[in-house]
């Protein structure tokens, strides 16, 4: 393979990687949008497009997008009383959390960067034990580039007579 070939497979294999984390990002934007209206947090569109920014930042970018809205609620019900609000917040944060790590995030990944689901649920925790913030950071970029060079190993290999 030619440095101009490396180039073209890494670059593809990157951009289907960014197309799935908009994806991701726009999905997880709307639940916590839909999630928010039914709590009736004044601010919900707000909270909504800012989680969909925080959630290309791994680890982290979850538990910043929660920051905002609970600190609204708790506000809230300091005035209010009602602190029911904020136990479903935290309900709803963690049900979220886990239906795109889970469920969105490796379907998401599978559909659009060919990586298996397998592997964008195990892959992470391993490269962060490894690595830490970076390895979880540069985990779902590096999968898609990996299986982008497999697919196409096996394709020539498929091509040879034998």
């Amino acid at each position: 393979m030619r440095a101009h070939e490396h180039l073209r497979l890494t670059g593809t294999a990157l951009k289907r990687w960014f197309i799935a984390q908009l994806k991701d990002s726009f999905a997880v934007a709307a639940l916590w949008l839909a999630g928010l209206l039914i709590l009736e947090v004044p601010m919900a569109p707000l909270w909504a497009g800012l989680a969909f920014f925080l959630q290309f930042i791994p680890n982290l970018g979850a538990p910043l997008t929660l920051v905002g809205p609970m600190v609204e609620l708790s506000i809230e019900g300091l005035f209010g009383g009602d602190w029911m609000k904020l136990i479903y917040l935290l309900i709803m944060y963690a049900v979220i959390a886990g239906v795109d790590g889970f469920v969105l995030q490796p379907y998401i990944m599978k559909r659009t960067a060919k990586v298996p689901v397998w592997a964008s649920i195990v892959a992470p925790i391993v490269m962060g034990l490894l690595l830490g913030f970076w390895g979880v950071l540069l985990a779902a970029p590096l999968l898609a580039v990996v299986y982008a060079y497999k697919r196409r190993g096996q394709a020539e290999v498929g091509n040879q007579p034998i």
